[in-house]
């Protein structure tokens, strides 16, 4: 069984509910109706329900009257949801006038459905950009506690399997905060590397990534990730994670024991966390085409309940892949609550 079918089955055995905001764009129906056949989630469709049945039928789709169905216009909690979009945004300039007209909004309305506790967890992105499904998370979901940032990470599938887990590592962040702060970067890491646990299925050896390696050099962005991993250690003191490493140095055992002998984490790290988004960025595009490897995310992490984002250009695929992997951050966060 390969990682992909590991996340679906966990996901099978332990529904979620999974809302879909763009319940009326095709790829997101055809997803859903697979999932639906599947029992990968529990699918939860914002759209005009006629609408959504009368596409469903055009595509030839026969399991999405297993979805649950929501009419952002007209439903029996729009009242309900609209109260809490104000209570928690009055302070912010919200007004019930206003929350009557967000609550009317899909990428809204998802959230809403997630902070009152009637969902799990949602997946947007196939008509909307990154901000536009960011923005009502953030005002509404909000980071997780302790979390002081959202961050996005890649599980890139290489062809190098005496790497990670078979070939298989997470890099962080690739997707979303630019130059994070000693802070932020330490939350990046502790975010991944339940990212790690939860989704891949593998004990997190975190390497925090520089130009030096334990002061073979001096400069300001590497006094960043000395910092980064420190305060990383006190938020999750149980964590392996290291510091700072140059790539070769974390990943390869001859390297390390040259550079870093002491390190738990030197030679054998799992997840790279990039000191900044342009080196993240750069690093996963690189692996993937240069090496062949195949990238899958970013899985939004750092949200006190899974929000993922998906590119405009996304197939069925990518959509029902994300849904299953969303189900395994909701079933990680929930166990780590308890």
């Amino acid at each position: 069984m390969d990682l992909m079918q590991e996340i679906i089955a966990r996901a099978q055995a332990n529904k979620q509910r999974i809302v879909l905001p763009e319940g009326t764009e095709e790829r997101t129906l055809r997803a859903a109706d697979r999932l639906v056949a599947d029992g990968v989630a529990e699918v939860i469709l914002i759209g005009n329900p006629a609408e959504i049945k009368c596409l469903a039928s055009q595509y030839g789709l026969e399991h999405i009257d297993g979805a649950i169905l929501i009419d952002p216009k007209e439903h029996e909690k729009k009242a309900e949801y609209a109260d809490l979009l104000f209570q928690l945004r009055q302070k912010k300039g919200m007004t019930p006038e206003k929350a009557a007209v967000l609550v009317e909004d899909p990428l809204y309305l998802a959230c809403l459905m997630i902070k009152a506790g009637d969902a799990d967890g949602e997946i947007a992105g196939a008509l909307n950009t990154t901000g536009n499904v960011l923005r009502p998370a953030l005002q509404i979901i909000k980071t997780a506690p302790g979390m002081s940032c959202v961050s996005g990470a890649f599980l890139m599938f290489t062809q190098t399997p005496q790497y990670g887990k078979d070939g298989i590592l997470v890099f962080a962040d690739c997707a979303v905060m630019p130059n994070p702060t000693a802070t932020e970067l330490a939350s990046i890491a502790v975010a991944t590397a339940a990212t790690t646990r939860d989704i891949v299925g593998m004990e997190p050896r975190v390497a925090m990534l520089s130009f030096s390696t334990k002061g073979s050099a001096s400069h300001e962005m590497v006094d960043k990730v000395v910092e980064a991993t420190r305060l990383a250690k006190e938020i999750a003191p149980e964590l392996k994670i290291d510091g700072e490493l140059q790539a070769d140095a974390a990943l390869v055992e001859k390297v390390a024991s040259l550079k870093a002998p002491d390190s738990d984490v030197a030679g054998q790290a799992n997840v790279l966390v990039f000191p900044t988004l342009e080196v993240g960025n750069i690093a996963y595009k690189l692996v993937q085409r240069l090496g062949n490897a195949e990238a899958v995310g970013p899985v939004l992490q750092g949200m006190a309940a899974p929000v993922n984002d998906l590119s405009r250009g996304c197939s069925v695929d990518d959509i029902y892949k994300m849904v299953a992997i969303t189900c395994n951050q909701s079933i990680g966060l929930k166990a780590a609550k308890k």
